[in-house]
């Protein structure tokens, strides 16, 4: 049975069906064929393997209705499927199906813990979180008799909820279009998976009009450099779009955040902020104060496993142990002042977690935790001054915090604070400090006053 398939796949999304890595990320900006693309992928994997099944991800149905299924419906010729509304399925003439499927909270994930995945598709990438899409690739199996690696497939536009880890799992590692490996290795079992980020722009879509990309180019900056040009470092929602990392700036500190490490003069103030995390991860941060007023941020210690937002599960004893090893090795001799989370002195459930890390002489204050206040500190310390200069700057030996205070969200549910639900840890701690050293607001240029006789 012969059928054409009304589809002309433009270069980028032809790259994208030949790709043969273990995980894809496919897009990067607006306009770049995304939704065609999955849909037309799955069609393609399960005609060509008779039997198997396309699992393909919105965060909603109603997503799910006006994006995929609504392209399906249009690309894939009526001939060749039996499509159930009640259960979002297409049934393939050869047996396979592609099923159309949301994860909405990441409690939803659960639905699909008897799955048995072969093609795995999840389109806007950044919507969902990365416990979510660790819960979905472990469906992914597949019999030796159908004969095929089951394989991931994804897109997305920078910003939402998972920008952060999906970044640094995709974007991070190395140039676009290079295969990433990521060894894997356990007590019985060793090997790799294969990763790989495919950008796509709307310039690479010739179906698309001029009217659109028009469109593009004229919104706000920030959502004009994610859609237009799918830039990584700045996008909708974006918390701190003042951050700046400029190698051109290390030297110096100008018009960059991020500066190359020095030896902090002894004579500087020294402090220790302290978010305190166990599932999540913690962060501590040490930092110096010098004579001009500028917070520099030397080192850091984050506790977590390697994977984003998830914590080592240390207990406060051996955190407090490694602070004070860390402070023995770099700061003997120096007074240190640690501020901290005041949850941290809670004794509702025991003892608290002040106490077993005084145990081990490791002390702090506790911090001023209101949010607004803290979040607008850190937005004058991050402002440069008329000569490219602001108030805190980061080491870039410091890689947590160049990794995650860029990549922050505002909350959708309040809308002038930080979304909680993202890797905010050391963007905790950080305004821990920053509201026991707070900037006063910048003074507005007094306008002159013009003399008048009438008064």
């Amino acid at each position: 049975m012969k059928v054409l398939l009304n589809y002309a796949p433009t270069p980028r999304q032809l790259a994208f069906h030949r790709s043969c890595e273990d995980e894809v990320l496919y897009g990067g900006a607006a306009g770049g064929g995304k939704s065609c693309a999955v849909v037309m992928d799955a069609l393609l994997r399960c005609l060509r393997h008779p039997g198997t099944v396309a699992y393909l991800f919105r965060r909603t149905y109603r997503e799910l209705e006006d994006t995929l299924i609504a392209e399906a419906m249009r690309r894939i010729p009526r001939r060749l499927y039996r499509y159930s509304a009640s259960a979002h399925e297409m049934l393939l003439l050869n047996g396979s199906r592609l099923r159309f499927r949301h994860c909405q909270q990441d409690a939803d994930r659960f639905q699909y813990q008897g799955a048995e995945i072969h093609w795995l598709y999840i389109d806007e990438l950044t919507h969902f979180s990365q416990t979510v899409y660790d819960f979905l690739k472990s469906r992914l199996r597949a019999s030796t008799s159908l004969g095929i690696r089951p394989l991931v497939r994804c897109t997305s536009n920078p910003g939402g909820v998972g920008h952060g880890w999906v970044k640094a799992r995709f974007i991070d590692p190395g140039p676009p279009d290079t295969v990433m490996v990521e060894r894997i290795r356990s007590e019985d079992i060793e090997g790799r998976r294969t990763l790989r980020y495919i950008p796509a722009r709307v310039q690479d879509n010739p179906y698309l009009s001029q009217g659109y990309r028009l469109e593009l180019a004229a919104k706000p900056p920030a959502l004009r450099d994610a859609l237009l040009y799918g830039r990584w470092d700045a996008f909708e929602g974006q918390v701190f779009t003042e951050w700046r990392d400029d190698p051109d700036g290390y030297a110096t500190g100008r018009n960059s955040h991020v500066v190359s490490p020095f030896e902090v003069p002894r004579s500087w103030r020294r402090f220790r902020s302290f978010d305190f995390g166990y599932a999540r991860p913690f962060s501590v941060g040490w930092w110096a104060l010098s004579p001009d007023g500028v917070l520099y941020r030397y080192r850091e210690w984050y506790g977590c496993t390697g994977t984003p937002n998830v914590g080592l599960r240390l207990t406060p004893t051996a955190i407090a142990q490694g602070i004070a090893q860390a402070e023995r090795a770099h700061e003997s001799g120096l007074h240190i002042t640690g501020y901290a989370d005041p949850s941290i002195w809670d004794g509702s459930r025991g003892e608290n977690i002040a106490e077993q890390m005084q145990r081990e002489g490791v002390y702090f204050l506790p911090a001023e935790n209101a949010r607004l206040p803290g979040l607008m500190q850190v937005h004058r310390r991050l402002a440069f001054d008329q000569n490219g200069f602001s108030s805190v700057r980061v080491f870039s030996t410091c890689r947590d915090s160049i990794r995650t205070l860029p990549a922050l969200c505002y909350d959708p549910r309040q809308c002038e604070d930080v979304d909680t639900a993202a890797e905010d840890h050391i963007y905790d701690e950080w305004r821990y400090l920053m509201m026991a050293h707070p900037l006063p607001e910048a003074e507005k240029p007094r306008r002159p006053r013009i003399y008048s006789p009438l008064e």
